[in-house]
């Protein structure tokens, strides 16, 4: 470090309102250089932990081709290999482009990181090659995974495979897609107000958001970090519980995970897997149909599928939760503000107990502009409006919405005390075409956020749901929301697996 000038302190004085003079600058210039500089010229010498994989076979890879990336689902194509042997052996998978691993390219959909390169394994990524996977790339994700459509993303928008004149949801639109079409075997999403919930619906494949703080987020970038989630994305109930066995569980650097009371135990879900839904009380929400955007082929499949329960043993009847109904509105309340916030501190979140991406901090610091280029609208809005919020408003809305999230967890918890599991459809509607921002811009803006009410709440909640495929309309997948109490997964993963082996008889 240097000592500043006197004119640079004079810039950042004026920013903040104080009136200094020279003499104060001067007087303020020499006791930095003196009392603060010696100190952290010690700190940036001192090495702080770096994260990697031990005994990991790295071929960093390549930016694929038109010709390899049919739906613009990769982001990058790599082969990082463990360890022999595990539970994820000869399974494929792709991590969402916001998971850092080490020697690879990331993004996080946008330009303003394409030539940033981590140093760094996230935890997810060293249990993944301790189990034996083998990560073979990428998967793009929307801008800043700021929006639930798979049109924003950098370099290029993702289609859905099912039909590529749609959207594949996002924000891990690339892991959903790559899933969907058969490219991997399971991927990594991350989800803060439904963005693994979102493709795994429009796609057609199992994808569950954990109970908040079971995976560890270390090393991938946070977007709010109380709403932070990581989770498995496959084809299958059986490799969704075998990529969250080997995923979930504390790290001892992620301080969701203390929030969250996480334990350090880790179920055997996978061995525990049972296509077991006999005895379940299974309550269908009645706030969670009748949106507007609600589609009516998707309101009857979910209720169809529900029904199915009864088959296998379960009780199903419709329970109200009033809260439901703009629980999604109050989580944006946090998640506007806090997501700006996160990006506008260059991914550092002050004031926890945990491991702290310097590398990051760095680079966007240096390479962070705000322009059309890096912002996508959404991306551009979201921006301008938490900022704003920030200003205007001290940020007393972003508290008052933190404030109340213990009584909005609490009404679903009482319902859950009723009920094993609750049923919604995952988004009210199937995949949406691609928008036009020339032609209509609040369309544009609209249908990057217009599937969340369902899948929101349970960001602010922290409860786990997991999307489970029901069923086909005019060529595009229906959706259906299993949720349960908090680190319950195996009850969710189990009535799903019940539900997947009835299906498909």
């Amino acid at each position: 470090m240097k000592s500043p000038s006197n004119e640079e302190l004079r810039e950042v004085a004026h920013e903040l309102g104080f009136n200094v003079d020279e003499r104060e600058l001067t007087t303020f210039s020499k006791f930095i250089e003196h009392e603060f500089l010696p100190a952290f010229n010690e700190l940036e010498q001192e090495e702080e932990p770096k994260l990697l994989a031990e005994g990991a076979s790295r071929d960093p890879g390549h930016f694929p081709s038109r010709e390899e990336n049919k739906f613009g689902a990769w982001a990058w194509k790599c082969n990082v290999r463990g360890k022999s042997g595990g539970i994820l052996s000869g399974k494929r998978i792709a991590l969402k482009d916001n998971v850092s691993l080490a020697g690879v390219p990331i993004t996080n959909g946008t330009a303003a990181l394409k030539d940033f390169i981590p140093t760094i394994d996230a935890e997810v990524v060293r249990r993944i090659l301790a189990a034996g996977g083998e990560i073979v790339g990428k998967a793009t994700c929307e801008n800043f995974c700021w929006t639930g459509g798979s049109v924003t993303s950098f370099p290029q928008r993702v289609l859905n495979p099912r039909d590529p004149n749609y959207m594949a949801g996002g924000s891990s639109s690339g892991s959903g897609a790559l899933v969907a079409a058969g490219e991997v075997d399971m991927a990594v999403g991350c989800d803060q107000g439904g963005s693994i919930r979102i493709p795994s619906s429009w796609c057609g494949i199992y994808g569950l958001k954990p109970t908040y703080g079971l995976v560890p987020y270390t090393g991938i970038i946070t977007g709010e970090m109380t709403f932070d989630h990581a989770g498995p994305m496959a084809s299958t109930v059986e490799d969704v519980a075998l990529l969250l066995e080997a995923i979930a569980g504390r790290d001892g650097k992620d301080a969701r995970q203390a929030m969250a009371g996480t334990a350090s135990e880790v179920p055997k879900y996978s061995s525990k897997l049972r296509a077991d839904a006999a005895g379940l009380k299974i309550g269908v929400v009645q706030e969670g149909f009748g949106w507007k955007e609600q589609e009516a082929d998707v309101e009857a499949g979910v209720k169809k599928a529900a029904a199915k329960f009864e088959e296998l043993g379960a009780s199903v009847e419709e329970v109200s939760i009033p809260v439901h109904r703009k629980a999604a509105m109050l989580m944006l309340g946090v998640d506007c503000e806090g997501s700006w916030r996160s990006l506008r501190n260059k991914g550092v979140d002050f004031g926890t107990l945990g491991y702290y991406n310097t590398d990051l901090a760095g680079f966007l610091g240096t390479h962070l502009r705000m322009n059309d280029e890096n912002f996508s609208p959404n991306a551009k809005l979201i921006a301008i409006f938490g900022e704003y919020m920030i200003k205007k408003y001290h940020s007393i809305f972003y508290a008052k919405a933190q404030n109340i999230r213990p009584s909005v967890r609490k009404q679903y918890n009482e319902a859950l005390e009723r009920y094993d599991l609750l049923v919604m459809p995952t988004t009210p509607q199937k995949a949406q075409p691609f928008p036009d921002k020339e032609k209509d811009l609040t369309n544009y803006l609209t249908l990057g956020g217009n599937m969340i009410m369902n899948v929101a709440p349970f960001d602010f909640t922290g409860h786990p749901g997991l999307n489970v495929p029901v069923g086909m309309s005019h060529g595009l997948p229906i959706g259906m929301m299993l949720v349960g109490r908090h680190f319950d997964e195996q009850t969710i993963l189990n009535a799903a697996c019940a539900y997947e082996k009835l299906a498909a008889r």
